[in-house]
């Protein structure tokens, strides 16, 4: 009969007792207090109690221990004489290392069978009266095992909380309480303070009388157990104090520059913080503790009301704006840039290098102000970087990273976790770069700082302009001459963009040279409409009867403009209006007339100019009369998601004929009928084009298509339900979680 031993009967272990029945046939409580002992047992949290630890402990297949940190090592002394080899502790303290050092001082070492962790969950009011069964359902627990854990011991204590409902972590001890040192303990000591110090004025009554919400909001873990919180503050002594010193820094540059009537320090705080804010609320962050959302965002597609009419403007080109950020930061001086796209996925760059010690203000409204730092301010991260579900990112970054003097590691999310990074660090160890990356290349990518790059001169096995940035990046710092040659053209945002910070760049035919020595010089960016984020549209109005829409301000970089050509051969009428160039990139506005559509064999030479664009034009083609054949896109296997088979296994779902090649596609097309696709429940793995391309199929179909957890549409893309809505689109955004299928 498995048996759980709960040393601490208030709410965490109140609750861990209530939520862990199904994995345990008894549960004995003990706790100091004999209030809390006999509640727990008629409440039925416990199945007994008792003041016995001999005999409780040596019956015990699991303890833990629920008690203040400060009382972890006397427990652990009573505890150890009666300890069964096979028995496993675990815990759940804000504190892990004082912990360990007081099982180290216990026990001459750290035991096997010891699992310290830590449940990020908790509650206004406190005591076993207040343990509830849910506590920790969608909350985070932090594992932090040591090299000597044994690993079944850490799968017991991982299945205890996964029973009981949690996501479960593992962290380093260190950086464990060094985080919850910044991101719990030092809010907890600000809300005491604040509160204490209000308390103490003469007309408290009325300011509490008519505080906001916000007040109450902030305040409200002021309400938590004061010793529990003396324990943790004293335990977690050192990260604390370096938490509040850094914030007690802060907290006077506002107040001089309040004191000054310098509104400008005061806004440029203000702003870094907001866009921080909603970065992090935005993303899941992965090397941390807390998921700032765990909300599910499906797409539900309508009959269209009519004809899409009118003219819009798309998003700012992604692409642009992470190369505005890169190159703005590492520029002498400050570079303003207008049309910033405010996507997780640009957003992850932004936060990056403020990460990196780079001052940047914004977004507000597509504007970011970047104070350069040149290309040897940058400042080591105090964590790993985490940049989401961009590949864009982490791949430059690769390249400008290792250079530097300092170590980094990049991370990112469940799917940026699983695509390749060797076709990046491969050709950077030629360079001399030290990179380390996990089974089958891929992240996180862990860099050793302090390489000397060497300039080489490198033939990529594929076309991909991500490749290419990296090491035309990474030779501003290598020693010599830097060049890149694709097998096919492709996007060449970032050649663009360093002339126009003044770097010398090289170009003939597919390829591009630069040499290490020079200087980037700040400027003035505006970023022009996404010509990704535009196709959707495009492809709407093409394929939508009574049609006719413009687009305005979209960027036609003719490395870019692929689907425009794709479009045209297949029959849509797209007319270039009011052609010019803003910051060195052509822009125009882009006026699409709906006309039947008809199927081709894709030119191979437009298959890199269009490679972010094809899932939207296989939509395309669906809805065209005859075959539409792709080859020479073996690209698209390696993309957020495997995009050839992922598209043609929901055409197939939606009632589309298609065969999958090694590198491409045949769709047979339905052009002649009014509904093309039928109904269907589609997921998108994560894929932000796939979940808006289905989107968009939405507008010829028979019925409604659901395109399952479309959050990730926010990385290139936000507003783009709103956009389509506006236009007469059936789409509808439900939250959470979907009922089973069928």
């Amino acid at each position: 009969m498995k048996q759980l031993l709960v040393i601490g009967l208030g709410l965490i272990g109140g609750s861990v007792a209530l939520a862990a029945r199904p994995l345990y046939a008894r549960i004995v409580g003990m706790d100091l207090d004999p209030a809390e002992r006999q509640a727990a047992l008629s409440l039925g949290v416990v199945d007994a109690v008792t003041e016995d630890l001999a005999s409780a402990a040596s019956a015990a297949d699991l303890i833990l221990l629920a008690v203040p940190v400060l009382a972890v090592e006397s427990v652990l002394r009573q505890l150890q004489p009666h300890l069964r080899p096979e028995t496993v502790i675990t815990d759940v303290g804000s504190c892990k290392v004082v912990v360990a050092e007081a099982a180290q001082r216990v026990f001459g070492h750290i035991p096997a069978q010891l699992v310290l962790g830590h449940p990020i969950a908790g509650a206004e009011k406190s005591g076993v009266a207040a343990a509830l069964p849910d506590l920790f359902q969608q909350r985070k627990v932090i594992l932090t095992p040591q090299a000597e854990t044994d690993p079944q011991a850490l799968a017991q204590v991982r299945q205890l909380w996964q029973t009981c409902g949690a996501e479960v972590l593992e962290m380093d001890m260190q950086q464990h309480d060094q985080v919850l040192a910044r991101t719990s303990h030092l809010p907890h000591l600000l809300a005491y303070s604040l509160v204490d110090t209000l308390a103490s004025q003469d007309e408290r009554l009325e300011m509490f009388r008519y505080a906001a919400g916000g007040f109450r909001d902030f305040t409200r873990i002021a309400a938590s157990d004061p010793i529990m919180w003396r324990d943790i503050f004293l335990a977690n002594r050192e990260a604390t104090l370096s938490a509040l010193d850094d914030f007690v820094a802060g907290v006077q540059r506002l107040r001089s520059a309040i004191d000054q009537a310098d509104g400008d320090h005061l806004v440029a705080t203000f702003t870094r913080a907001k866009a921080a804010r909603d970065y992090f609320t935005a993303l899941l962050n992965a090397t941390g503790y807390q998921k700032m959302t765990d909300q599910k965002i499906n797409f539900i597609t309508q009959p269209p009301s009519g004809a899409l009419q009118g003219s819009i403007r798309v998003p700012g080109d992604k692409s642009i704006s992470h190369r505005s950020i890169m190159l703005g930061a590492l520029a002498e001086g400050t570079t303003q840039v207008k049309g910033f796209l405010e996507g997780e996925d640009a957003l992850a760059t932004l936060q990056t290098f403020r990460d990196l010690g780079v001052q940047i203000e914004g977004p507000h409204h597509g504007e970011v102000t970047i104070h350069g730092v040149g290309l040897h301010g940058l400042q080591a991260p105090k964590g790993p970087l985490y940049l989401g579900n961009s590949g864009t990112s982490m791949r430059l970054l690769a390249g400008i990273l290792a250079a530097q003097p300092f170590d980094t590691e990049l991370t990112g999310d469940a799917s940026l976790s699983k695509r390749p990074m060797n076709r990046v660090a491969d050709p950077l160890r030629l360079m001399g770069a030290k990179i380390e990356t996990q089974e089958g290349g891929r992240p996180p990518l862990k860099i050793t700082g302090g390489q000397t790059l060497r300039g080489i001169d490198y033939t990529l096995p594929m076309a991909s302009a991500q490749v290419k940035s990296c090491l035309l990046l990474a030779g501003l710092w290598a020693e010599g001459e830097t060049s890149t040659t694709e097998p096919a053209p492709t996007r060449d945002h970032t050649e663009r963009m360093l002339r126009g910070f003044g770097y010398a760049v090289e170009q003939q035919g597919a390829t591009a040279r630069v040499r290490s020595g020079g200087q980037l010089q700040a400027t003035a960016i505006d970023i022009p409409a996404d010509i990704s984020s535009a196709t959707f549209f495009l492809v709407a109005a093409a394929m939508t009867p009574g049609s006719d829409l413009t687009l305005e301000h979209v960027g036609i970089n003719p490395t870019r403009d692929g689907v425009i050509h794709i479009l045209r051969l297949m029959g849509a009428d797209i007319e270039i209006q009011n052609p010019r160039e803003i910051g060195g990139e052509p822009v125009a506005d882009l006026r699409i007339r709906a006309t039947p559509l008809k199927g081709i064999d894709i030119p191979v030479d437009l298959v890199p100019l269009a490679i972010d664009e094809f899932p939207a034009l296989f939509i395309a083609a669906a809805c065209a009369e005859g075959t539409t054949r792709l080859r020479g896109a073996e690209e698209l296997r390696v993309k957020e998601s495997d995009r050839i088979q992922v598209m043609a296994d929901g055409l197939a779902a939606l009632g589309i004929d298609c065969t999958v090649v090694e590198d491409g596609i045949d769709i047979q097309g339905r052009g002649d009928q009014q509904a093309v696709f039928g109904s269907a429940r589609l997921p998108c793995y994560h894929d932000h084009r796939i979940a808006m391309s289905f989107a968009i199929a939405g507008l010829r179909s028979a019925g409604s298509i659901i395109i399952e957890d479309c959050a990730t549409v926010n990385t290139s893309f936000p507003g783009f339900a709103e956009l389509a809505r506006s236009l007469g689109c059936g789409l509808e955004v439900q939250q959470g979680d979907l009922p089973p299928a069928g």
